[in-house]
């Protein structure tokens, strides 16, 4: 199973077009946020969706700005301990196109 792991910070005006973007491309994969305590609440606009893409959208909130880095081997470890098979990374403000993530784990 493919886990897309996507950090955020400050990403309200993004995050749902991201989501929606993604969750409309394919069934398969699952997408979790990482956010580090947005004060914009894109955490709640994530929540919101969370019963849409019910087992498909995740969402793990750290208590502080801690960093993409750190995001990212959270975002592993968390899919690891879930026993996925394949990690991709993107960023949330469209640097990485969703429509290419299907290019990326095709064999």
């Amino acid at each position: 199973m493919v886990l897309i792991i996507i950090p955020t910070y400050n990403e309200i005006e993004n995050v749902e077009l991201m989501i929606r973007t993604l969750m409309n491309n394919d069934a398969y994969w699952h997408v979790l946020i990482i956010d580090d305590a947005s004060p914009d609440g894109t955490a709640s606009r994530v929540k919101a969706l969370q019963n849409e893409f019910l087992n498909r959208l995740h969402l793990e909130i750290r208590n502080e700005k801690k960093g993409l880095g750190t995001a990212y081997i959270h975002g592993f470890n968390w899919g690891l301990a879930r026993s996925y098979n394949y990690f991709v990374e993107m960023d949330c403000d469209f640097s990485h196109k969703p429509a290419d993530v299907i290019r990326l784990i095709e064999p």
